[in-house]
Parts: C-alpha cells; structure tokens; sequence
C-alpha cells in the first residue's frame, strides 16, 4: 500500500511538470516577433500564418489549456495521459506502414515477399512493429478490441495478398482516415467531458468556500497540487536541460572558473520567467531545508525530528531570494547582470542559512555545557559546528570584500556574516565557561556576572553593526540612488535591528540593577544564623557558606536568589512578594533566624500533636498567609518545594537561556 501511494505522488508531481513547462514556454513566445519573422521566409504566402490575431487567440487558449492540465484530478489527468499516448503510438503505427510503402516502391519488386530476402526482411520488420503497436494500444486502452487499432496493418495484408503497389498507396491513405474518423468520433463522444468537469469543479469549490472560506480552498489546492515540490521538478528539470544543451555542444574540457560561471549563467537562463523564477524560490528552500535537517542530525541524532520547528523549514531563505529578485528586477536583466545579481542574492540566501544554523546549534552547545553529559563525540559534533560557523561566516565576508564593490546589499551580507561569527564567538565563550565550572566541581561565585559581560559585549559589537548599516544605507539613499523598496528596507532595518535592540538591552540592564539593588537590601546571614538553619540553598542545592534573608525569614545564595529575580520577584519558597527595603525594615539582629524559629516551631507542633514536615517546618505554618499549600503533607510539600528548586537550578545552570529568555536580550 506504501509503494502505491508512492507511485501515486510521484504521477501526481511528474504529470504536471509539463503544464508548467508550456506556461513557461508560452510567457517567452513573442506573437509579434514570431510573425515578423515568418513575413521575412518563405511561409509568408502560408495561409495558416497570415492571422496574426488567430495565433494570439490560440496563445491564450494554450494559456487555459496549461491550467486546466494542472489543475486536473489526478485520475482524469492520468486517462489523458494515456489517451495521447493512444494517440502518439498510433501516429507511430501509420509512420512505419508508410516508410514500408515507400521501400517497397522504391525496390519495385511486385512478386511474393518470400521470394526475395529484403521484402522479406521489410515485411517481418514493419509487421512485428505493427503488432507490437496494437497491443501497446489495447494494453493502454484496457479493451480487448484490437481490431479497433489495427488499420495500419491493411498495407501490410494487402502486399501478402500481391496486391498492386499503386493500389497499395491508395490502401494507406485510406487507413490514415480510417484511423482519423476514429479519432474524431472519440473525441465527439467524449466531448461533454471536459464540461462535466468543469461543473463538478465550480460546484466542489462554490461548497468548500461556503463552508470553510478562500483560505482553506488555497491550502487544499496547495496541498493536492503540491506546489514546492511540482515548481522544483519543473526548475531542476529546467536546470539539467540547460546544462545538457551546453556540455553537448562543447568538445573541450572546461576549467574551474569556467565551471562557476557555467553554474551562475545557467541559473539565471532558468530563471529568466515568473514560472523558473518561483522553481528557483521553492528548490532554495528545499536545499535549505536539507542543509538545516543535516545540521539537526549531526548534532543529535534521531531526536532532532521529536521536536520540529517549524521556524527551520527553509522558507525564510525562499522568501528572501523571491523579495530580492522582485525589488531588483531580476527576470528583466540580461543573462550576464542576472548571473552578476543572482551571485549576490545567492550570498544573501547563505548568510540566511547560517544563522539558521547558529539558531539551532545554540542551544545545544550551551545546553551540552551546563549538563553533565560526559559523551566526547556530542561535544565533539557541537564544538566543530560553532567552529565551521566561526571561520566561515568569516572568510565569506573576506572573500566578497576581494572580489566585488561595496555597496549597501553586500554590506548587509557582510554584517550578517559578522554577527554570526560574533554570534558564535560569544557561545563558545559561555560553552567554555560551563566547562571549566564544571571541572572545578564547584560553582564560580560570579559566573552569572561573567557570562553577562560576554553577552553584554558581543550583544553591543551587534549592534554597533547594525547601527553602521543603517547609517551607510542612510547615506547611500540621501547622496546616492533613492529607491522605494531601498528606504523601506533601511526602515525595517533601522527599528528591528537598531531600536528594539536597543529597547531590550536597557530593560535588561533595568532588571538586573533591580535584582542587584534587591539583594544589596536584604540582610545578610551571620554565622550564627548558618549554623543554626544548617541546611542548603533551596535553588542550586549547595551548602550556604554565606546566605542573605528575605523577608520571610528563608535563607538562599545572593547570587542564586539574584537569578530568580531575574524571572519574577517573589520567594522561590513561599511565593511571598520581594521589594527592595530599607534598613529600617530589615529583620533585627537580634531576632531569631530561621533555623530557630522552625525547631521552635516543631516543639510547639509535637507538644499540640500537630504535624510537622521533614525539615522542621509546620505544615500550616510553611506558607506565612495561610496560602494553597496549608493542611498537605509534609512530604508533598516538601517534594513541591525541591521541584521548585530543581527547576530553578535547571533554568539559571544555563545561563545563556537566563540571559536570552528572560533578561531579553
């Protein structure tokens, strides 16, 4: 069942390429052109081609034709299919008993074909073909009618049956319109088909709009005609064509430079219509989307494809070549500036998948690192990822700086190319910091700061970038060629890539001088205190050599609880709100410390028969306002509060995530 539907996708894709063919061949006919050349030969006195408007008449209709071809069913387009091939053997058929009349003309021999070798040659030869000709026409037509195919044979039977040669001409041409009068009954009797058709079509269409609207009517199209995949055949088989008509038309090896221009010419001939333009658009995204898919598995495998995303499908990199070749006129160019202009987008497009590719291994890398996953091989495939979009990125931007003038589209490739190297660069540097955390088998006290001035820093070179951009883009547009789409592109530039950057990185200086402020208004735990509480940070789970304490008298690491405040500024424990206060309203020095209170707490619970959780803390008295967690169990409480824990630790041990996800940047 598998291979059916295989083989059914495959027809559903493989009949229709020539629909798109003819589209494309008819935009490139020029009627005009066309008729001004057959005035200059010798077909001028032709009748057929001295109405010019009947020809551009049957332009159109070979227009409406082409659609209906590629909007037929797949059933109905397969049953054409195979009645042109009926039809295209049968021509066949009337061609070899035409060539064997002439032969036989031609040798004059009038006597039994078996008295001489070569008629006898020339009559087994056009007879064996014949046959094979009428069951070839029966198997295609599924009828064991074959006589209904056979009217070439009555050449064939009538020189067997010695009759004259003359006569044998007049025989046929008579089965030439025999099998013509066939046709055309055929066609007759089928002749409400097509409108049948139509009916059904306008009726199914008219119901779906009804019932689900235009947008499911184009998704469902789209879907049943498999659009991508159809315009990429079309363009791929466009492509290969054009390679084929060169190579065989050149004897002599061709150099490497030679071949590189050979690729780029021969790109911009297939792209030279709407329709290979939009092949060219749907097989860039499908190259991307392998290259993508490829970096997906070799850095994890089958798990890759558990989860998708849907960002990563190539359609960012079709969607910028086809708004590039639209802004720039592509199709309009001559073919050696649209090589020139294509080498361009091309460059852009490749920028684009890259920082696909840094978007992917990102996370991965910084997650290898903070885990504790000691597998060399996974380290492996990560680090030498970050490191081929380290150097690449890199030597592109060089070579386009070699090879081509500075303008404002290569500068944009440029500083997309910087930023995926600072990009990377800034990663590895985090990835490192991880390591070397995890070696010392103890965590860096300033680790967070650190890791906020690496991304801090190349989050700043990022922008200066983009703030270069902008301001050569502005003076190119202001002192050079002004362009519509050139200033909307600086606009999108100037407030994606220079505004919101900017807006993002001062909320997040914003938010963490409050964290910082938070935690420099919370007191700090004396020894005392460590030693009476004697127990670990709720959030990463260390021991507390040194604690502040919040308002409600829970003890935690000032640089864990700085990472929570990162998020949102309430308790990890109790979800009790933190805002910064004053010395006046810090708990006393002399008051107890947590540790007390809880055993003090416990006594006065085992003393009332109350129960108390494993940490020594009431279970009534385990949330100070009598929250959601009153009255459980101590173990489940105390199970929901190292969850709590757990997650935290998972969320700020990736501090790149931290920084990214919830800082903002």
């Amino acid at each position: 069942m598998a291979v059916k539907e295989r083989v059914e996708a495959v027809l559903n894709v493989g009949l229709r390429v020539p629909s798109i063919m003819l589209l494309d061949v008819l935009y490139r006919w020029d009627v005009g052109s066309f008729f001004q050349k057959i005035q200059r030969s010798s077909l001028s006195n032709n009748p057929l081609f001295q109405y010019k408007y009947l020809a551009l008449y049957l332009h159109y209709v070979g227009y409406i034709l082409s659609l209906v071809l590629l909007t037929l069913p797949r059933q109905h387009l397969v049953k054409l299919y195979l009645y042109v091939l009926t039809a295209l053997l049968l021509f066949a058929g009337h061609q070899v008993s035409r060539d064997y009349v002439r032969s036989e003309l031609e040798s004059g021999h009038e006597g039994a074909v078996y008295l001489e070798p070569l008629s006898m040659k020339r009559f087994t030869t056009a007879l064996v073909g014949q046959l094979v000709v009428c069951t070839l026409c029966s198997c295609v037509m599924q009828t064991k009618r074959i006589w209904l195919f056979s009217a070439h044979l009555l050449p064939l039977v009538a020189r067997l049956c010695l009759v004259p040669l003359e006569t044998i001409v007049f025989i046929n041409k008579f089965s030439m319109i025999f099998t013509g009068l066939e046709v055309i009954y055929f066609l007759a009797s089928n002749l409400l088909v097509p409108y049948n058709l139509a009916k059904t079509a306008y009726r199914e269409l008219v119901q779906v709009v009804e019932v689900y609207g235009l947008l499911a009517l184009g998704m469902t199209l789209w879907n049943q005609l498999v659009l991508p995949v159809l315009f990429m055949c079309f363009w791929l088989l466009l492509f290969a064509l054009q390679i084929y008509s060169y190579f065989s038309t050149r004897d002599q090896p061709t150099s490497r430079e030679r071949l590189l221009f050979l690729f780029l010419t021969s790109i911009a001939e297939c792209c030279s219509t709407p329709y290979s333009l939009l092949g060219l658009v749907f097989t860039v995204s499908f190259i991307a989307l392998g290259v993508l898919t490829l970096c997906k598995f070799y850095l994890q495998g089958y798990r890759a494809f558990i989860n998708d995303n849907t960002m990563h499908r190539g359609m960012t990199e079709g969607i910028t070549l086809l708004i590039l070749a639209v802004q720039t006129g592509l199709i309009e160019l001559q073919v050696i500036h649209r090589a020139f202009l294509l080498s361009i987008i091309l460059f852009i497009v490749v920028a684009s998948i890259l920082q696909s590719m840094l978007e992917i291994a990102d996370p991965i890398v910084l997650a290898l690192g903070a885990s504790r996953d000691k597998s060399l091989w996974k380290h492996f495939r990560a680090v030498s990822l970050c490191l081929f979009l380290l150097i690449f990125p890199a030597y592109m931007a060089y070579m386009i700086c070699q090879f081509f003038h500075m303008d404002f589209w290569l500068l944009i490739i440029i500083s997309s190319s910087i930023l995926t190297s600072l990009q990377v660069l800034g990663t590895l540097l985090i990835y490192v910091l991880f390591m070397v955390e995890e070696f010392r088998k103890a965590p860096v006290e300033n680790m967070d700061e650190v890791i906020y001035c690496v991304n801090g820093t190349y989050r700043l070179l990022e922008f200066l970038v983009a703030v270069c951009v902008v301001c050569y883009g502005v003076s190119e547009t202001v002192f050079g060629e002004w362009s519509v789409m050139g200033s909307t592109i600086i606009l999108v530039h100037s407030y994606y890539n220079v505004w919101l950057r900017a807006q993002l990185g001062w909320q997040s200086f914003l938010l963490r001088r409050d964290a910082v402020n938070k935690i420099k208004s919370l007191p700090t735990a004396s020894d005392a205190q460590l030693r009476h509480y004697n127990d670990i940070c709720a959030i990463c789970y260390q021991d507390l050599s040194s604690a502040v304490i919040t308002p409600c008298s829970h003890f935690f690491h000032a640089g864990c609880l700085k990472k929570w405040l990162y998020v949102q500024e309430t308790c990890p424990l109790c979800h009790a709100q933190l805002k910064s206060q004053s010395a006046a309203d810090a708990p006393s020095p002399n008051r107890a410390p947590a540790g007390q209170e809880e055993v003090g707490q416990e006594k006065a619970a085992e003393e009332d028969g109350a129960p108390s959780s494993s940490s020594g803390v009431p279970v009534a008295a385990s949330c100070p306002e009598g929250g959601d967690n009153a009255g459980g169990g101590a173990s489940g409480q105390s199970d929901i509060l190292l969850d709590g824990g757990q997650t935290t630790t998972n969320v700020f041990k990736s501090s790149h995530d931290q920084t990214d996800d919830v800082v903002g940047i």
